[in-house]
C-alpha cells in the first residue's frame, strides 16, 4: 500500500474529511488532496506531522512494519538460543472489520446497559410505592 493510500486509509477510519484532514494540517485543501492522490512528494517533516495527527508511529504510516523480524530470547546471555520469528501485520480490512464488530458490540452493550439502568429505577420506584401502600394499610 502506497503511502498515499495509507494517508486516506487512516483518514477514513478517523472520519474526518478531507477538509478536515487539511484545518489540522494548517494546510489548504487542495495541497493536502495531492498528497492523497500521490501527485507530490511530502517532506518528512509533514509526515512527522501527520502521523502525529493520526496519533500513530511514522514507521507505522511510512510503512516500515510490513515486516518484521524479532529475536527472541529466554535470557540476555550471549548463548545462542534465540529463535526467530517473522511477524506481519494483520490486513488493514480484517482489522477494520473487527473494529466494526467490536464498536457494534459495545454499542449494544451501552443499549444493554441503560435498559437495566431504567429497570432498576423502575423496581426502586415500585418498592418505594409499594412500602407506602403497606405504611397506609397499617395505618402509619
Amino acid at each position: 500500500m502506497e503511502i498515499s493510500e495509507r494517508i486516506k486509509f487512516m483518514r477514513l477510519f478517523k472520519g474526518w474529511s478531507q477538509d478536515e484532514m487539511a484545518a489540522k494540517l494548517h494546510m489548504a485543501l487542495s495541497g493536502y488532496a495531492k498528497i492523497e492522490r500521490g501527485e507530490t512528494d511530502i517532506p518528512f517533516s509533514r509526515l512527522k506531522q501527520i502521523a502525529k495527527t493520526f496519533e500513530i508511529e511514522l514507521s507505522h504510516l511510512i510503512g516500515l512494519n510490513e515486516k518484521n523480524v524479532f529475536n527472541v530470547t529466554g535470557n540476555h546471555d550471549t548463548h545462542d538460543n534465540s529463535s526467530i520469528i517473522n511477524i506481519y501485520p494483520c490486513e488493514i480490512s480484517r482489522l477494520q472489520h473487527e473494529n466494526e464488530k467490536l464498536r457494534i458490540i459495545i454499542e449494544q452493550k451501552d443499549k444493554e446497559i441503560e435498559q437495566k439502568d431504567k429497570e432498576i429505577a423502575l423496581l426502586q420506584q415500585q418498592n418505594i410505592d409499594l412500602r407506602e401502600m403497606i405504611n397506609l394499610l397499617k395505618g402509619e
